[in-house]
């Protein structure tokens, strides 16, 4: 019996590792792909009609944290999530419904609608979940030492190398984020950066996504990006 189960593992391990190979190629075809689109504006801003339900037509998210912030986001960011909950690489059911292929039907429309969300900009009547205010400072020593290598000393992230802006988020969206991570519940994040959030304690949690609600967001206009992006 033992013989056997050996036998079948040997077999079935290559076509599991094959189709796992095979799933990673196409979702990094696809955000390729989205890469390499020149953005349409207008056709994004049709596709986002369906987005500005739950993000407000300003992409402004919702202040307690359930809905984020997503005006102003890198392109390169917002078309790695989009694919990423199209392949099972983040979950949330309302956006995996949302940007499945019914919604998003190619690269072109992910770039589309990223294109037009990068450019959004908050309105003045938008509200931004922050947190007390007690511990900002705090909060910008830790990020500054933990956080600001990749993310940037002003927390605007990286669009060049896909590092998604933090700086003028919902407080409590980065905070359930962080912990949905540290707990398996964001398989889109690296070992590296689990371990790094997973050695902050809850006071020191708040203090950062304290500091970064507070941070004011840059919208940066859209590059070529077929030229800029790095693969």
């Amino acid at each position: 019996m033992n013989k056997a189960c050996a036998l079948l593992s040997l077999c079935v391990a290559p076509l599991l590792f094959a189709q796992l190979a095979g799933a990673a190629g196409t979702s990094r075809r696809e955000y390729q792909d989205a890469l390499h689109s020149q953005p349409n504006l207008d056709r994004g801003a049709e596709l986002f009609r369906t987005c500005l339900v739950c993000h407000g037509p300003s992409g402004a998210g919702v202040p307690d944290g359930t809905v984020p912030r997503i005006a102003g986001q890198h392109f390169s960011v917002i078309v790695g999530q989009l694919v990423d909950y199209r392949h099972d690489k983040r979950w949330d059911p309302r956006m995996e419904h949302f940007a499945d292929s019914h919604h998003l039907p190619d690269a072109q429309a992910l770039a589309d609608v990223a294109g037009y969300v990068s450019q959004l900009q908050t309105q003045p009547q938008d509200s931004l979940g922050v947190g007390s205010g007690e511990f900002t400072s705090q909060g910008a020593q830790i990020y500054g030492r933990a956080c600001a290598s990749c993310h940037g000393a002003d927390a605007q992230g990286n669009a060049r190398e896909g590092i998604p802006q933090l700086a003028g988020q919902h407080y409590e969206y980065l905070r359930r984020q962080i912990y949905d991570a540290v707990d398996g519940r964001r398989p889109n994040f690296s070992a590296a950066h689990i371990r790094l959030m997973a050695r902050l304690d809850h006071d020191a949690i708040a203090a950062v996504c304290d500091f970064l609600s507070r941070t004011p967001r840059q919208v940066m206009p859209l590059p070529n990006l077929a030229a800029s992006v790095n693969w």
